[in-house]
């Protein structure tokens, strides 16, 4: 019996796309088994699973326990992934994949990636979907590097017929500059089209044999131009690419079809081979100058990856370009403080009137000050103007911003009070201090942060697991300390953490970096163990550091002295002990101006029974309390940890080697 009914265009038309999308995802799928066969031949790893035959679904059974992901990853942008955090076994637990599968999916945030509705159980299911969105972006983030003025200057010859100005061209997505590329060198041949898109204007097939009888007319075949077969002209056109060392990504019927993601990836790749721009010094020398004045430093590079992260509709190709209009800076302050935005005071891009730009700007500011942000001297036509140190202080001021109240939110009894940085620092070494270790950290510019063993000890004691202590370095040398750093990011990402700093962030001990890695990992502790970093792990107390105010200015770049006069409201020693003897209690405090409001003990003894022995002595000149050491972690610093004192071991206080 037929289950078809009757009348059902709908049905059918259904049917059709779901057919076409298979067709595509089939031919995609042989496009990236063949780009693995030839960029992972070599790894010592997957090599003895390759080559990888496109006619089965080997590609998602080799991709379920991640290793595949991080490896692609270091072939798009080679040194993301430290390839010693990655878990290499030939069969691997369920709870090794899902840390390959979260390394790899923060690294890909870290190269560019949106990671959007995409999780570890989805890779490790190997749904196919999912897995080839990965790869696609992966690809292209590798074949699109170089299309931009800091790695190819002679772009600028692009602009040569008067269409668009530097500015524009910087601010452009690598996309539309393979565009401009594709269409510069169209008119030089003659082709009178102007290509728009990588699907239907390319279908034809003609736009490519212009191309590339340009670039490579050595290669040229006339017969390209005078067939009138799209699919023969497509498989000339390949033929012709081929000659001139592309790497044959796709086949004809991709191209007769319309493949987006394919066409620009061919493109692309013709693009590296021969990109047919020119080499006059004058040109060059004045697109190297205009480069190294928009080159990204570290903080910017990591304000834009965080900013696309977060998934807003606009994506961030260019800083200090982009964000100029205002609309970008709306979107993202949308996300961090919901409804902080009125829209209807807002003007979408594209933006004809350099007011409109200046209002979404100012905007921005007005939304800054409610969000208590120190913006003195602060305007919207700074950020219209492009004003770089200004704008790098604003995003790093509205990070932080989002950082604390992602950590006050998962704060279950935070009672509305906020974090502060010198919380999490205190936070940090605590955590460090409850393992055992004597390392700690004065604040966030101590030096001692650039050898990396402060965060190694501080992942190890809040995932025993995950730090494999046998290859971890003294970091004395310059070479010791980068790779501990780049251990500490990749294991970092493997356990949760989405974080976009480099090993030199570590290793220069950038406080702003340093300030957000610590954060991130107490996030990460937050979420994972809430009950063990309410008691200050395991300290037995809550200590409430924070004040009302609302936020805190940033201590980063500054002494971290806010412990000292801090008030401390409340403090609360719980035993579960019936009927035991309340040990001593020795609270040491460096603060002098601390005050100690009230000090509740509870514990499940008889009413009439007595309390044996709590001294607290305290430097504060209004507390009334007979006897207290207050031990404050920040005043407790030892140079280095016991791993380290009398020979290294690998193997100490406890540590478990993975």
């Amino acid at each position: 019996m037929s289950t078809i009914k009757s009348g059902g265009s709908k049905s059918t038309s259904k049917v059709l796309k779901a057919a076409a999308a298979n067709t595509i995802i089939e031919s995609e799928k042989n496009t990236y088994v063949r780009h693995i066969n030839i960029y992972l031949a070599d790894d010592p790893f997957l090599k003895q699973f390759l080559p990888i035959d496109p006619a089965t679904n080997d590609l998602f059974e080799l991709a379920k326990d991640g290793v595949l992901l991080c490896k692609l990853i270091n072939i798009a942008v080679p040194g993301t992934i430290d390839e010693r955090a990655i878990n290499t076994k030939k069969v691997l637990n369920l709870w090794e994949r899902n840390e390959n599968h979260t390394l790899g999916l923060n690294s890909a945030k870290a190269i560019g990636c949106t990671v959007v509705n995409i999780g570890t159980q989805d890779l490790v299911e190997g749904r196919k979907r999912m897995m080839l969105s990965c790869l696609l972006v992966q690809l292209q983030i590798q074949l699109l590097a170089d299309l931009n003025l800091k790695k190819t200057p002679q772009l600028i010859e692009v602009l040569e017929d008067g269409n668009g100005d530097i500015e524009e061209l910087m601010g452009l997505s690598p996309e539309k500059v393979l565009l401009r590329w594709m269409n510069y060198h169209l008119k030089k041949g003659g082709y009178e089209k102007t290509i728009t898109n990588f699907y239907s204007d390319l279908k034809d097939g003609k736009a490519y044999a212009y191309l590339l009888n340009v670039l490579a007319p050595e290669f040229c075949n006339p017969l390209t131009l005078d067939t009138s077969d799209p699919t023969e002209r497509a498989t000339l056109v390949l033929d012709h690419a081929e000659k001139m060392g592309c790497k044959r990504y796709l086949n004809p019927q991709d191209i007769v079809e319309g493949s987006s993601n394919l066409n620009l990836a061919f493109v692309a790749q013709i693009f590296h081979q021969r990109n047919g721009l020119s080499v006059d010094g004058k040109k060059l020398s004045f697109a190297e100058r205009m480069t190294d004045d928009v080159q990204l430093s570290r903080d910017e590079r990591c304000f834009r990856l965080w900013m696309n992260s977060l998934g807003i509709d606009t994506y961030i190709n260019n800083l200090f370009e982009d964000v100029r209009n205002g609309w970008v800076l709306l979107e993202v302050l949308d996300k961090v403080a919901p409804g902080s935005v009125n829209w209807k005071h807002a003007t979408k891009p594209p933006i004809r009137f350099p007011f409109r730009k200046v209002e979404n700007c100012n905007q921005v500011v007005m939304i800054g000050e409610m969000l208590r942000f120190s913006i003195v001297n602060l305007g919207g036509h700074d950020f219209v103007e492009g004003n770089k140190k200004l704008i790098v202080a604003f995003l790093w001021q509205l990070m932080r911003y989002n950082m604390l109240q992602v950590l006050k939110s998962l704060r279950a009894r935070s009672r509305g009070k906020e974090i502060t940085d010198s919380y999490i620092m205190t936070w940090a070494n605590r955590k460090v201090k409850s393992t055992g270790r004597s390392r700690q950290i004065e604040s966030f510019k101590d030096r001692s942060l650039s050898s990396g063993l402060f965060f190694l000890e501080l992942l190890s004691s809040v995932e025993p697991r995950v730090v494999n202590w046998n290859l971890v370095t003294k970091g004395e040398s310059d070479e010791e300390k980068r790779l501990n750093a780049t251990y500490i990011i990749s294991v970092a990402r493997k356990i949760g953490c989405s974080i976009f700093l480099l090993p030199d962030d570590i290793m220069e001990v950038n406080q702003k970096m340093m300030l957000t890695l610590t954060a991130s990992i107490m996030c990460w502790c937050l979420q994972n163990a809430p009950d063990e970093t309410e008691s200050e792990a395991g300290n037995g107390y809550n200590s409430a550091y924070t004040s009302d105010t609302s936020p805190p200015a940033s201590t980063v770049g500054e002494d971290e002295s806010s412990l000292l006069c801090a008030e401390i409201p409340s403090l609360n020693i719980e035993s579960p002990l019936p009927c035991d003897e309340f040990p001593s209690v020795n609270i040491e405090s460096s603060s002098p101006g601390a005050e100690i409001s009230s000090l509740n003990i509870e514990r499940s003894l008889p009413s009439a029974e007595e309390i044996p022995s709590l001294n607290i002595e305290s430097s504060s000149s209004g507390a009334e309390i007979p006897s207290s050491n207050i031990d404050d972690a920040t005043s407790d610093i030892t140079a280095s940890s016991p791993q380290f004192e009398k020979g290294y071991s690998p193997v100490e206080n406890g540590d478990a080697l993975v």
